[in-house]
């Protein structure tokens, strides 16, 4: 489907790899890996540091502080051809301090980068203009359901302005804040894509609703990922193909749909899904600076 939201933003999203599929196997992204804290409990979630063998969202060999990302930055970007430089973890990163200073720093660098985040969105209202005036170009809101009986199901809890809250209150306020800071940030003239884990007889028929929501609120992209099992989810079954793209053709309805992700780490660089230029810091920083 046309998507005119998507045509505004053209001059980004062709250069970006995780929102253009036409540009995901031959210009890389960078996602340097200095945000370890997360502020919600997701059910499916195993946040791993120090790890070089999975290949997976919330994994990093180690984390980076922002100067040190800035170096790692500036060398990968001589490797090859780097378009976007992004926070992706391995928590949430509007819940480190961290996120902010880097992106500080990187428009002092290198402002022609492209840059990009993700978040859970649970603080996305308090800093969607801080994002904007910092140079983002692009962010990636997770958002798994908007229904709180649903939501229950995915999350245990939030930390939210000092406290660890469950249960029904906990999801209100998260979807709550997702959509207020889609909002926002679309405000803000961020360009939005919305990621949704796809968990079999939780979520399944429910996430073209998820679509509808965002769509409204100024999402212009949305990406619908497989569950990988684990944690409280671990014995659920990973989603087959062909509830992956009925999923997926439902969507697209409403909203494109990007099919080319390949839920890399959050310390991954180089291109996607090639294997000889996509790499990842399986090292400490010391040893590699």
């Amino acid at each position: 489907m046309k998507n005119h939201k998507c045509e505004r933003f053209a001059h980004i999203t062709r250069a970006h790899p995780c929102f253009n599929e036409k540009m995901h196997d031959k210009v890389g992204r960078a996602h340097v890996p200095i945000a370890p804290k997360c502020n919600i409990g997701c059910n499916f979630c195993t946040r791993d540091l120090h790890n070089e063998e999975e290949v997976r969202p919330g994994v990093a060999g180690c984390v980076l502080s922002p100067d040190v990302a800035i170096a790692h930055v500036e060398d990968v970007t001589k490797e090859g051809p780097i378009s976007v430089v992004g926070v992706a973890g391995p928590g949430d990163s509007l819940a480190n301090e961290e996120t902010f200073e880097f992106f500080e720093k990187l428009v002092e660098k290198n402002s022609d980068l492209i840059k990009c985040m993700s978040t859970n969105g649970l603080l996305l209202p308090k800093y969607a203009q801080k994002l904007a005036d910092l140079g983002v170009n692009t962010i990636t809101v997770t958002v798994n359901a908007i229904d709180p009986e649903i939501a229950e199901k995915i999350y245990s809890f939030i930390q939210y302005e000092g406290k660890v809250i469950k249960g029904r209150e906990a999801v209100e306020i998260l979807i709550k804040n997702q959509f207020e800071g889609i909002e926002k940030a679309s405000e803000a003239g961020l360009i939005i894509k919305v990621n949704s884990v796809l968990i079999p007889t939780i979520n399944d028929e429910h996430i073209v609703e998820i679509a509808k929501e965002v769509e409204a609120r100024g999402a212009s992209l949305m990406n619908v990922l497989p569950l990988i099992p684990l944690a409280k989810m671990k014995d659920l079954q990973r989603p087959d193909c062909q509830m992956m793209e009925k999923v997926r053709d439902e969507v697209e309805e409403i909203l494109p749909v990007f099919r080319a992700c390949t839920q890399c780490r959050a310390d991954a660089y180089g291109i996607p899904g090639k294997k000889h230029e996509d790499k990842h810091l399986g090292m400490t920083p010391q040893s590699h600076y």
